[in-house]
């Protein structure tokens, strides 16, 4: 079993993670639960930073908290020198409630509603990334009304496809992201942007997709920009100021997986950079990136009590959890593959071969196919790895259970994150309308 960052294996078999032993955290927070290894979101985080540094360029590492939003997390990313992107007011919300430096603050999303942007123009938040033309009209009303001049990039899709799931390939033609390259239509944001007063353009932004492991996509998608940016300067006059690459670096999530150290993914696009902009006489911009998954998706575990269990003679035996598709949809929603181990029992030799369904009333509830497990008995502890990105920020109440609380574990401490919900919680924003309440005592 590939074992990540500090998780090993005690004397006692039991899975450990930043020197705590995950039976001892189901037992004071209960499961599931989210386990992340604060020293392997830091590590992550120096080294995108180490690898900017030896490429001599200007560059901000924007941390994509659409990934883990939570407020733990963004203290950790201003203690790490990272900026952060966000895309939604709750986003925003945690960041500023977290006491993150507005000014490092990005704002994405396809269709940011007028109330969003006054929040972030109230915030003085560093930069818009302007995502199509309904957006540029209400961004520059907005921030005339408030006497603001406020910098932003363009998001342009570049043409690039990423060898990624199509649900989250993203800098292809076909995108509801963005400005299109290559119909003209991003040519015509810039020169619409360039008109309004309350903007100021630093340059451009471009995702390709996630969970990409090879560079290739990313040197094309430099090209683009490249060429797109020396052609802005020639027929508008504008030059960039900043090139930000987004980002979708990826991560192993299982065997197979083959994810590229972070300072090649680093190293090709600033060589890339450096070597398109030199050979345009161009100023070499300032470049950002923005990874998420990458940063916290190994830092992440589950952490699971096993329930009941069913064998299907011939066919299959299930084995079911007390959490499921509410802390992580991605199987059902990408085919996402995962490892596992029973944490309690760590060193014992796999015995059978079993299907980890979920608690939801769904026969798509399924959390790994065909694992390979020591006989699990109800009360043992799994541990699903790699789940620290889009876990708990696309976690549900779906069949009103609770969602999970979140520990933050390094150096023998476990400090909680986010308290679980209650079941108070799960009613708090409920109202019973007056004429049903009525029709209820009346009966």
């Amino acid at each position: 079993m590939f074992l990540h960052g500090t998780s090993s294996i005690n004397e006692q078999g039991h899975l450990t993670i930043g020197g705590c032993d995950v039976t001892n955290l189901a037992q004071e927070f209960g499961t599931p639960l989210y386990i992340v290894d604060e020293a392997l979101v830091r590590q992550r985080a120096g080294e995108y930073v180490k690898a900017f540094q030896a490429s001599g360029l200007k560059f901000q590492v924007a941390y994509a908290s659409k990934a883990f939003s939570v407020m733990a997390m963004c203290v950790i990313a201003e203690q790490e020198g990272l900026s952060l992107d966000v895309v939604s007011d709750g986003e925003l919300y945690t960041a500023l409630q977290a006491g993150f430096p507005a000014e490092r603050i990005h704002f994405h999303g396809n269709n940011k509603t007028p109330d969003e942007i006054n929040m972030a123009l109230d915030a003085n938040i560093g930069c818009f990334v302007v995502d199509n033309f309904v957006e540029l009209d209400l961004l520059n009303a907005l921030a005339a009304a408030q006497g603001k001049k406020v910098n932003i990039l363009l998001r342009i899709t570049p043409g690039v496809e990423a060898h990624t799931h199509d649900y989250i390939s993203t800098g292809q033609q076909d995108s509801k992201f963005g400005f299109d390259l290559g119909n003209g239509a991003a040519k015509q944001a810039i020169a619409k942007a360039l008109t309004l007063s309350n903007l100021e353009v630093l340059g451009v932004h471009s995702h390709i997709g996630s969970q990409i492991f090879e560079v290739e996509g990313f040197r094309m998608a430099v090209d683009k920009v490249a060429g797109f940016a020396v052609d802005i300067r020639s027929e508008l006059g504008l030059t960039f100021k900043v090139i930000n690459l987004g980002g979708g670096f990826g991560i192993r999530y299982v065997e197979g997986d083959t994810p590229l150290p972070i300072s090649e993914y680093v190293g090709a696009i600033t060589n890339a950079i450096i070597t398109n902009f030199k050979a345009a006489d161009f100023p070499l911009p300032e470049i950002w990136v923005e990874p998420g998954r990458s940063m916290v998706g190994d830092a992440g575990t589950t952490l699971y009590t096993v329930g009941t269990n069913k064998n299907i003679p011939g066919v299959r035996k299930y084995i079911a959890v007390d959490g499921g598709m509410t802390d992580n949809p991605r199987p059902a929603l990408y085919q996402s593959r995962y490892e596992a181990l029973l944490a309690n029992r760590a060193n014992d030799p796999a015995e059978e071969t079993v299907s980890v369904a979920g608690k939801c009333c769904e026969s798509g509830d399924m959390l790994i196919w065909d694992l390979e497990l020591p006989k699990a008995e109800s009360g043992d502890l799994l541990a699903v790895f790699c789940t620290g990105a889009y876990n708990y920020a696309m976690a549900s109440n779906y069949n009103r259970i609770r969602r999970p609380a979140v520990v933050f574990v390094k150096d023998g401490s476990a400090d909680l994150a986010v308290k679980r919900e209650s079941l108070h919680n799960i009613v708090e924003n409920d109202v019973i309308p007056a004429r049903l309440a009525k029709s209820a005592l009346a009966k």
